[in-house]
């Protein structure tokens, strides 16, 4: 199997133009493996789609499957270009949360950066979470995929690794949810860190990014239809939400290496 290391802001994958094997998540867990794999937090394969352009989908490091990937979406834009599958700067790609469209920008004959229409987010009333020994206050919000938005005083010194699980185990999110501990530094500029359910702690999430200005505009911390940037532990993200609900992401996507492996 030949795949594609990228990252999107730290958040890593490994890709696979092709059919998704039957032991996918055998496969997923033993390349994603920082020490005895290639080392990721996840997989995503590629394939052409009858409804879309191309379709993607998305296999956390633990091998359960994702809806949705922000930081992904933008490196499946960069590898369709770049390896030639397309010619279209203005491409769309089903997920297992509808059809995104995406748009390129190409400078020096590869695709930078990518803008992504992420669709609609939907945020919901607060709600205090049933966790010892913590009593913050979380705002469930949906980017096709569950995140939980808490808003802190100081990010940094929120002990992620210890408090996203608990959160996510916590038996509200029966399916599991994604954490965002989010610090307001001003109106338009939001301090973000992120427990990713099925990958732990990741250096940035896409989708976490626009569900934290989704939270943030709701409460009158942003405005909407103003950029707000969000400074995650891999770098910055662009979103705009608007009144109802529309967010845009914008972002870099970068090719790590290519690789082949046996481990299949």
């Amino acid at each position: 199997m030949r795949f594609t290391k990228m990252q999107g802001l730290g958040n890593d994958y490994l890709y696979v133009y092709g059919d998704v094997p039957e032991n996918v998540g055998e496969i997923c867990r033993k390349l994603s493996d920082r020490r005895f794999g290639a080392g990721s937090d996840g997989m995503i394969f590629i394939s052409p789609s009858s409804r879309a352009d191309f379709r993607m989908r998305i296999f956390n490091a633990d091998g359960s499957e994702a809806k949705m990937c922000g930081n992904g979406i933008r490196c499946v834009g960069k590898y369709v270009w770049d390896k030639g599958y397309t010619d279209k700067t203005l491409l769309s790609v089903e997920t297992l949360s509808g059809i995104k469209t995406l748009e390129l920008s190409v400078r020096a004959g590869r695709v930078r950066e990518a803008r992504v229409d992420m669709g609609r987010s939907s945020v919901e009333e607060d709600i205090a979470l049933p966790v010892p020994g913590f009593d913050g206050i979380c705002t469930p919000v949906s980017v096709g995929n569950p995140h939980a938005v808490i808003f802190v005083d100081d990010a940094e010194a929120v002990r992620v690794e210890k408090t996203g699980p608990e959160i996510e185990n916590c038996g509200f999110f029966p399916g599991g949810v994604n954490v965002e501990f989010v610090q307001v530094l001003s109106a338009d500029e939001l301090r973000m860190r992120v427990w990713e359910r099925g990958s732990g702690v990741t250096a940035a999430c896409g989708t976490g990014a626009c569900a934290s200005v989704a939270a943030a505009t709701s409460k009158g911390f942003c405005e909407y239809g103003c950029p707000v940037t969000v400074v995650l532990d891999g770098g910055k993200l662009e979103i705009t939400v608007q009144k109802d609900g529309s967010t845009v992401m914008t972002g870099p996507c970068e090719s790590v290496y290519e690789g082949e492996t046996d481990l299949c």
